[in-house]
């Protein structure tokens, strides 16, 4: 009977180092065609800002994260019908999205830019107007196109990542792309022979990204945003944006 207390104490510590090595692990949603915000290296992992930035803060705010390449418009699905726990992919936050997803405090500004051939003579979005554009779907690319041209236009084609919209380009297929700052000037540091420049509207708007969550959730929210601050106080967060984009 003396050894009845000692088992069950054992049992309990059991018990406790089981509940600690069964620690939930928060599934992230990225799309890696987004360089250098996201994409594949040669050994099939998943690296870029995004996923250097998501790591450092679920290490900060201690939680486990398991980063998942997923298409983009299969991410709000997933995070939807909790497929994704946290969707970290150069997601704008809009109003829009902010009806049907949770987001983040903002963590990079962006903004829109046109990419062209060089010896188009592409100036503004303006002069798009009965041209072929490229870009991807359900991207704020898209949306600026589609508020500019309307949502039916034949000229608007949408691809599922930017780089099959930016080959597109190469290929004489489309006239320009609309797409975000950071990845099409990433694009031409690695593409340097694509003989393409950029166009710089004044009439684009800043946007903010955001680490989505599904809507409600509150806890795992407040655990991100203690974690991006965390990072940003203790210079993580400009190391970070430092090896991605330079000063």
């Amino acid at each position: 009977m003396r050894m009845f207390p000692r088992c069950l104490a054992a049992l309990c510590c059991a018990l406790l180092l089981g509940a600690a090595h069964a620690e939930r692990v928060y599934v992230v949603g990225t799309e890696a065609t987004f360089a250098p915000f996201e994409s594949m290296n040669e050994q099939q992992q998943i690296v870029g800002f995004d996923a250097d930035l998501i790591q450092a803060i679920a290490d900060k705010a201690g939680f486990r994260i398991k980063l998942v390449n997923t298409p983009w418009e299969a991410l709000f699905t997933g995070l939807r019908n909790g497929d994704r726990d946290i969707v970290a992919a150069a997601v704008t936050i809009t109003s829009e999205r902010k009806r049907t997803m949770d987001f983040s405090a903002p963590y990079f500004e962006a903004r829109q830019l046109i990419i062209t051939a060089q010896d188009n003579k592409v100036d503004t979005l303006a002069h798009l107007a009965g041209r072929k554009i490229g870009v991807q779907g359900g991207t704020s690319g898209d949306a600026l196109a589609q508020q500019r041209f309307g949502k039916t236009s034949s000229n608007i084609r949408r691809f599922d990542s930017i780089v099959q919209a930016l080959e597109a380009l190469r290929a004489g297929q489309v006239e320009a792309v609309i797409a975000d700052n950071g990845v099409v000037r990433n694009y031409l540091v690695e593409n340097p022979g694509a003989r393409l420049r950029l166009v710089d509207d004044p009439a684009f708007e800043k946007e903010y990204y955001g680490i989505a969550v599904k809507k409600g959730n509150k806890a795992l929210l407040e655990r991100i945003n203690r974690g991006l601050a965390a990072i940003k106080a203790d210079g993580t967060y400009q190391k970070i944006h430092l090896k991605y984009f330079g000063k």
